[in-house]
């Protein structure tokens, strides 16, 4: 990078973007949703031994969120990350404002701090399909995701130390580097069975957790 370039995003000209080149072909159907319809239902149905279709599993929806501390002091931090979202998720994030004030952290009861997509149908089968088989192989010395990582109600949290895992992140358009949250909400009233639900979907979960814990 050459020397006196440290003006970053702000010294950049935002270049328009035109509608891509297939803006008015039909849109497919996601392809992981027939998937599951396919293969995924018919195998945890003889899996678990499921009499009503009903019981059989599904991902409900995905929410993404980003807690942002340092958009106390630096509120225009927030509109970076709205934007990497957006670009992310495909749709716009709503802002999280704080629910109460806290005086030692110099935190106003409605301020914003953060922001968060909720993710459901074609969205939420696309955006899955890019993170299992694209964002988290990208992930620095991955080993495999944790089985721990369950609520009890069939939900699965991931939480990532950086945006710079989805390529649809320029880094020379990053302001700072930051986590999220991943939930995957699914239709399952066990953790096994949404473990089963997601391991068929491709999430390359670990085949043995660390035990010195």
């Amino acid at each position: 990078m050459a020397a006196g370039g440290g003006g970053g995003k702000k010294d950049r000209e935002k270049k328009s973007r035109g509608p891509h080149a297939g803006a008015k072909l039909p849109v497919p159907p996601p392809r992981l949703r027939a998937f599951y319809q396919e293969t995924v239902r018919p195998k945890l149905k003889e899996q678990f031994g499921f009499k009503n279709p009903h019981e059989i599993p599904a991902l409900e929806k995905i929410v993404v969120n980003v807690g942002l501390g340092e958009a106390i002091k630096q509120p225009k931090l927030l509109e970076g990350i709205v934007e990497e979202l957006s670009i992310i998720t495909g749709q716009h994030p709503v802002k999280k404002k704080a629910k109460k004030s806290i005086a030692n952290f110099g935190l106003r009861q409605g301020q914003e701090i953060g922001a968060a997509v909720t993710l459901r149908g074609a969205r939420m089968w696309e955006f899955f399909d890019r993170f299992v088989s694209v964002a988290i192989p990208r992930i620095r010395d991955f080993r495999g995701l944790s089985t721990r990582s369950f609520d009890g109600r069939g939900n699965y949290s991931i939480g990532l130390k950086e945006q710079m895992i989805f390529p649809e992140i320029n880094y020379d358009d990053v302001e700072m580097i930051h986590g999220m949250d991943i939930t995957l909400v699914t239709s399952a009233s066990r953790d096994d069975h949404a473990l089963a639900l997601l391991k068929e979907m491709g999430m390359p979960f670990k085949t043995t957790e660390d035990k010195r814990r």
